[in-house]
């Protein structure tokens, strides 16, 4: 339930600057801000610690993880939601899009079938129950070297909290994994694939892509307007392909695999999203350009907990030390998404804003949560 509630002698971090000081919640919204470690009567004392607008994750396949545990394991779908759910909040994320593939290969080897339809509409019903903890909406990675994608996007509609289209393609020996021993010890590991059965999905990937990648492009495109979704790229590697992205009005820019490419994003004004595991262990694990090495260079505007929803904030944390502005490096994971999706209405510590709240202190180098408010309710 909402909460009022006044949290004081905090390190708040506010837009462009970090300061001591409280703030009020009122009705699910922040009210008021003051400067100062004043701690007024009722107040929570913060006794310094950061407080800082919730998370904002843009692409997550955590959900995918909670419905199928393990290969071929598929868990009661409610419970995988709530689940995720929870384990989002305890980590600081109040918003998240929660990235479903769409576009299946039911026939040949390496099939896969069609969820995503029946896993969102079951997210859906459990938001329109009240039943989450933090804020959801969805993003479909539309898989272009598939079979089915146009008749899976076109179960969705401006109804269904679309909130990003990705297009993606997994052709190999190109974008992600251009070196395909990179991709042969990823899927063999993953799917347990034989030398043979390796080599026949490759072909088959590729003749997809020649036989449908185009034209489903184009239909994902479509679909994103239709959906008023923002459409966002994957796996950039050429300025070639950056340039295809801006013609196409991608706004956003996920996982650029190397510097030329996340340089041509900047040019087109594409902000550009990296992996927060790739920025803590320091690489990719496609051996792909380093988050660091770009935010080095300027190129890093978001970031996503991809894998790993506990890494988004110690990247954030990362960053704030890498670039020393504590501002900046937790607009990566708040102000930022938030823009670059269009949600006004959350992503800084303003009068007016959404009271989505993290509050940690900084342990050993990693954050140490100590709440977590969604709308103005506690909810880690």
């Amino acid at each position: 339930m909402t909460q009022d509630f006044i949290l004081a002698n905090a390190s708040l971090v506010l837009p462009g600057e970090t300061v001591i000081g409280s703030l009020v919640v009122q009705d699910g919204v922040i009210n008021d801000i003051a400067t100062g470690p004043n701690v007024p009567t009722g107040a929570v004392d913060c006794g310094g610690d950061v407080v800082a607008p919730g998370l904002i994750e843009l692409h997550t396949d955590n959900l995918e993880r909670h419905i199928q545990p393990r290969p071929k394991v598929d868990w009661p779908h409610n419970a995988a939601i709530l689940a995720h759910d929870a384990e989002l909040a305890s980590t600081g994320i109040t918003t998240v899009f929660d990235a479903m593939r769409v576009g299946s290969i039911p026939s040949g080897k390496g099939r896969y079938l069609k969820y995503a339809r029946e896993l969102a509409s079951e997210l859906l019903a459990l938001r329109a129950d009240d039943a989450l903890k933090i804020s959801h909406f969805l993003h479909l990675r539309a898989e272009v070297c598939s079979e089915t994608l146009v008749e899976e996007m076109e179960e969705f509609g401006p109804q269904d909290r679309v909130g990003i289209v990705s297009l993606m393609d997994h052709t190999p020996g190109q974008r992600q994994f251009r070196d395909i021993s990179k991709l042969e010890a990823y899927v063999k590991g993953k799917l347990s694939m034989t030398d043979d059965e390796f080599t026949e999905h490759v072909a088959q990937l590729k003749d997809l892509r020649a036989r449908h990648g185009d034209h489903h492009e184009a239909e994902a495109v479509a679909a994103a307007k239709r959906y008023g979704a923002v459409l966002a790229s994957h796996d950039d590697t050429t300025e070639g392909q950056v340039a295809a992205s801006a013609a196409y009005g991608i706004q956003m820019a996920e996982f650029p695999t190397t510097l030329e490419a996340a340089r041509a994003c900047h040019a087109h004004d594409i902000p550009v999203i990296m992996g927060a595991p790739n920025l803590i262990r320091g690489g990719s694990h496609s051996g792909n350009v380093a988050a660091h090495d770009l935010a080095e260079a300027g190129y890093l505007d978001i970031l996503s907990s991809d894998y790993v929803p506990a890494a988004l904030l110690l990247a954030a944390v990362r960053l704030s030390e890498i670039w020393g502005d504590w501002a900046k490096g937790l607009a990566t994971v708040s102000a930022n998404p938030a823009r670059a999706v269009g949600l006004e209405d959350r992503g800084e510590i303003a009068i007016g804003k959404r009271a989505d709240l993290i509050q940690f202190a900084v342990r050993g180098g990693a954050p140490a949560l100590r709440s977590v408010w969604s709308k103005g309710a506690r909810v880690a």
